[in-house]
């Protein structure tokens, strides 16, 4: 068996020559390149391909890179593999495919495969929002990692430096985008496990902040405010927000088109909604009236709501900032408009899969939802907007709105 001293002293010849160290384990000498170099000493086994039987070398590494110790270790595995009927070679091969594929899945490159297969689900805005915080927050840290190599401490450690901020709320959202993403790479097999949904109860605990809301007491002082300001088409804005309570987004891309008139119907279509389905709002006296008030004013526009440019809807932060500059900022945001509707709705009587419906909340069952989005209770939602219209009047110009409790049908 060779020892060290034997190979320091082996000397390159004209032609390469073979050391043997046992059991097929050879140690090659190779010639002086004519560049200078000095020639190299590499580790060989020889051994019979399992198929058919025909001699091949298996190539371990260059002393003394590679021990005499570990050149032996190395023949040992070949030989365990061809036992089990497994070229050493073929095995050596596939495990080099398969280094490199690890390699070229880094977390990032799969997050960014993740965002791009799921980007069609998502609003734009939303999407590029969910790339934004990444690209911030997660691959800085770990982007640059095989996404097999990373391990629930590599996520928390991520999560914590977020926490260090003080954006508890935002820690956890960066955890469901990680889990999101090793979900994705083990159904494409670029994973088998998902170190994120390890970190249950390591993060800290926060408190969900809801929307601020204004009270019925409220709403005089709030009408008064806004009618003194002077910008028309955002006032039109909260005013039309507050008579169909929708969300912001749904506001700032209504187009005219999507208003029928004769029906009094504003179609929604399913692209615009949170839920992504089409969602109609029976439109009152009083949004109708609303609406030819502004017409002069925006419909050269194919948008509802437009404040310099008339080919782009107004900014997402628009009628916020309204609420702002009139006061009202610590006491409600647009998003608030929506519970101050619905508890009046339940204090009044109406039936709540009618108030659910016309808020386009979920429906527990995915597929009735499907077949029933559109016609479900309409007859009660009808109701619904004209009360609530006449209910908004009453605060602001002091009418009487009779409850509707003892008059909702079963």
């Amino acid at each position: 068996m060779l020892k060290d001293v034997h190979i320091r002293n082996a000397k390159p010849e004209e032609k390469s020559y073979r050391l043997p160290d046992g059991e097929w384990l050879y140690l090659e000498i190779r010639p002086n390149r004519k560049s200078g170099k000095v020639g190299k000493k590499v580790w060989l086994l020889k051994y019979r391909q399992p198929d058919n039987r025909k001699e091949s070398i298996l190539t371990i590494g260059e002393y003394p890179k590679v021990s005499i110790k570990q050149a032996r270790n190395a023949a040992d595995e070949a030989r365990d593999l061809l036992k089990r009927g497994i070229d050493p070679n073929t095995h050596k091969k596939n495990a080099l495919i398969k280094q490199s594929r690890v390699a070229a899945n880094t977390f990032e490159v799969v997050a960014r495969e993740w965002h791009a297969n799921n980007y069609e689900k998502w609003k734009p805005t939303n999407a590029a929002k969910i790339l934004r915080r990444l690209e911030l927050d997660v691959f800085p840290h770990i982007g640059e990692r095989p996404i097999t190599a990373l391990e629930p401490p590599d996520i928390l450690d991520v999560c914590r430096l977020i926490e260090s901020r003080g954006a508890f709320e935002y820690a956890s959202r960066i955890k469901q985008f990680i889990a999101a993403v090793y979900r994705y790479a083990i159904v494409t097999g670029k994973a088998r496990h998902n170190p994120a949904s390890e970190l249950r109860g390591a993060l800290k605990a926060y408190k969900q902040q809801h929307h601020a809301a204004l009270s019925n007491a409220d709403l005089p002082q709030f009408f008064r405010d806004l009618e003194a300001d002077s910008s028309t088409v955002l006032k039109l804005a909260i005013r039309f927000t507050l008579l169909t309570f929708v969300r912001t987004a749904e506001v700032r891309g209504a187009q005219w088109s999507e208003i029928d008139w004769d029906k009094a119907v504003w179609h929604i279509p399913g692209e615009r909604m949170k839920m992504k389905l089409p969602h109609d709002v029976p439109l009152s006296r009083q949004a109708l009236d609303l609406l030819r008030e502004l017409h002069p004013l925006t419909g050269d526009s194919e948008f509802l709501f437009y404040t310099q440019r008339r080919t782009v809807p107004m900014s997402e932060n628009a009628m916020l900032q309204l609420i702002r500059r009139i006061g009202w900022k610590e006491k409600t945001t647009v998003h608030g408009f929506r519970a101050l509707a619905s508890s009046n709705f339940y204090d009044a009587g109406f039936r709540s899969e009618a108030i659910e419906k016309q808020l386009a909340h979920k429906e527990p069952n995915a597929v009735k939802g499907a077949y029933n989005h559109m016609a479900r209770f309409w007859e009660e939602r009808v109701r619904i907007m004209q009360w609530w219209a006449d209910f908004l009047d009453s605060q602001q110009h002091g009418a009487r709105v009779i409850p509707i409790r003892a008059g909702v049908s079963a």
